[in-house]
């Protein structure tokens, strides 16, 4: 699909005037290095811009309420401190940061018409994206491994997912996605960028950026892919492993209520799993090809926005404890109201 970028719409942009071209390239040599980029995003067009800042600005502060809510709810209620919800706090955290390192340049350039950004604040954006995204793999497959623990070995569960080990396995997850994206970036920094500054995306990925490169961008790219494979293959295949125990021992119980009650446990993250693996293969297994870039930008939508949103609200309506937190924490609040309102309307003496 034909991208209509129109530079006039944004005089401070017009890459017509030779004045205003030198603010996107610099001279090196006799080869001019691109100094910014232009996020092509969704178009340029001023009706466009308003509606889906419109629509991703609640998308944004539902986010960030949600998962800063479940934060306070597991820190404040005592029923909560327990392994499952100790790596559901750093999933909030997680999604937290993940959704900011997006969200807020793309609303402020939905206002202003500004798409451009720096060529290093561009790689920036895209190892913290690539950090958090990978660090969430690992996340996810360690609550796959805390659900295995709970529903196949319940008599162990709380001498097995013990404090430290805990610790040990957010720890890993943290450090697996800084360690797998710190390379990747270093293979993306040693580019260079001299030739068209177009990024046709809503944010700065890794191959979209590379692919306007005028250096030799084949090993850029067979890094990203392998060790793209060894950050999500080896998380993807626990959680797999994992689900096809519980499956396995779910199905040997005889009570209907006992499995309903087993599945219950692990259905929240199965189906954040399910959302956000599934949007990830649909963008970097699906070909590359013109026809098919706006589907790549609308799956991208859905784990880079949509599934930090979700996220709080599944855990939150699907969990009975969680419900439970909520409901006490709305009624303590309303109680403190009302005794504050007493206390106001008290006629003194």
């Amino acid at each position: 699909m034909d991208h209509e970028w129109n530079t006039t719409e944004i005089p401070s942009r017009n890459l017509s005037n030779s004045e205003n071209y030198s603010t996107f390239h610099q001279e090196k040599g006799n080869q001019s290095t691109t100094t910014e980029f232009i996020l092509l995003g969704f178009g340029n067009f001023l009706e466009l811009r308003i509606v889906l800042f419109i629509l991703f600005l609640p998308v944004y502060t539902l986010s960030i309420a949600g998962n800063l809510l479940i934060v306070s709810l597991v820190v404040i209620d005592q029923h909560l401190q327990a392994p499952m919800y100790f790596f559901l706090v750093n999933l909030s955290c997680l999604e937290t940061c993940y959704i900011s390192t997006i969200l807020p340049r793309m609303l402020a350039s939905f206002i202003t018409g500004d798409q451009s950004i720096s060529v290093y604040g561009c790689i920036i954006q895209y190892y913290f994206f690539g950090f958090f995204a990978a660090t969430e793999c690992y996340l996810l497959a360690m609550m796959s491994y805390d659900r295995y623990i709970a529903i196949c070995k319940p008599l162990h569960y709380n001498i097995l997912m013990n404090g430290r080990l805990c610790f040990q396995l957010a720890f890993i997850s943290w450090m697996s996605g800084l360690l797998t994206n710190t390379i990747i970036t270093a293979f993306l920094l040693e580019l260079t960028f001299c030739g068209p500054n177009e990024v046709d995306h809503f944010f700065c990925d890794i191959y979209p950026v590379a692919n306007i490169s005028c250096s030799n961008t084949r090993l850029v790219k067979l890094a990203t892919f392998i060790l793209g494979i060894m950050g999500t293959g080896p998380p993807f295949l626990i959680t797999v492993a994992s689900y096809i125990c519980i499956l396995h021992n779910v199905l040997q119980i005889n009570s209907k209520t006992a499995q309903q009650k087993a599945f219950s446990t692990c259905s929240s993250h199965l189906i954040v799993v399910t959302l956000f693996y599934g949007s990830i293969f649909l963008v970097y297994i699906v070909p590359e090809i013109e026809t098919l870039k706006q589907l790549h930008k609308i799956f991208s939508i859905f784990y880079t926005v949509l599934t930090p949103m979700l996220n709080p609200l599944i855990y939150s309506l699907r969990n009975r404890e969680v419900k439970e937190a909520l409901f006490k924490l709305a009624l303590s609040k309303r109680v403190g109201f009302l005794v504050l309102l007493e206390i106001v309307q008290k006629p003194r003496l």
